[in-house]
């Protein structure tokens, strides 16, 4: 049996239980901003890592923005963004997302990237810029950065942070057992000092990471401690879900009520927020905490 039949036979063994099941988007709500984003030629994370909050953010007229295009130098084994060679960045980019903005109304922007290590910064200079035109044109709007390590470049962190945004969220994604074989191309430890950094600074920093891969709890509470110790002030926590056959089989589902003992755990070790369930992804309900 080849890999790709034991993970289909896996995937058939694994069903979704029920608290996964989510409705489906809105039609004419969907249509609209899928329209918006297609006549500025933007993307958003919402579709590209086909996240089960979409209905949901799309219904409130929210969405995370996806920068410096579609395509992801990196590969790693459970992501559903597609992974090549990306087209060079487009100028009009940032014009485009704050139109979007506007027309959308938003008064907290999410903005990620694909991770672009062909840039010599990055895209660290793009994500700063997009920050400072949107302040600019928006000065009441909150801003929130989901940025990848920058190879751990110094100079490119610093651009970032000079920028001010109001959060800089930076994803483990998985616990550091799992980490080399899930993102090859990534660093534990430089992930951590880049949070570390961030959160030296006024500026708020926040992190997540999925549980589902084959972890054990003391790798889960390993990987808190570890973002503790960063002193990252946000946190995340959802249930991995494989988005095709050739990704990474999910070893288990967690029952809700694990995720509610992670949240209770997570708050003993001096986080300042968490968001922790199934359907938690990283800009879930990222307003709400506007205030905080």
């Amino acid at each position: 049996m080849n890999l790709n039949d034991q993970q289909h036979e896996r995937a058939q063994l694994l069903r979704k239980p029920p608290w996964l099941k989510v409705r489906p988007p809105n039609a004419d709500q969907c249509r609209q901003i899928r329209s918006t984003l297609s006549g500025l030629q933007l993307h958003t994370v919402c579709q590209e890592a086909a996240c089960p909050n979409m209905a949901e953010c799309f219904e409130s007229g929210t969405a995370t923005f996806l920068i410096l295009g579609n395509i992801c130098t990196r590969h790693c084994l459970y992501c559903h963004v597609a992974h090549g060679q990306p087209a060079p960045v487009d100028e009009k980019e940032i014009e485009h997302l704050i139109t979007a903005t506007k027309i959308m109304n938003l008064n907290y922007v999410v903005i990620t990237s694909v991770t672009r290590d062909d840039l010599p910064d990055g895209g660290a200079q793009v994500f700063a810029d997009c920050i400072t035109q949107l302040r600019q044109s928006r000065p009441n709007c909150k801003i929130e950065v989901l940025v990848p390590d920058f190879q751990g470049n110094q100079k490119a962190l610093e651009r970032l942070i000079a920028a001010v945004p109001d959060v800089i969220n930076h994803n483990l994604e998985v616990a550091e057992t799992l980490f080399g074989e899930l993102r090859p191309q990534g660093n534990y430890h430089l992930s951590l000092q880049l949070l570390s950094r961030i959160a030296a600074t006024p500026i708020v920093s926040k992190s997540g990471f999925m549980v589902g891969f084959g972890e054990q709890k003391k790798d889960v509470l390993r990987l808190m401690d570890d973002l503790a110790a960063a002193s990252c002030a946000r946190l995340t926590i959802g249930q991995y879900q494989q988005p095709t056959l050739k990704h990474r089989p999910v070893a288990k589902y967690y029952h809700p009520d694990e995720f509610a003992e992670f949240k209770e755990i997570a708050y003993s070790k001096g986080f300042q927020y968490v968001e922790s369930g199934p359907l938690v992804r990283s800009s879930y309900h990222a307003a709400k905490t506007e205030g905080i």
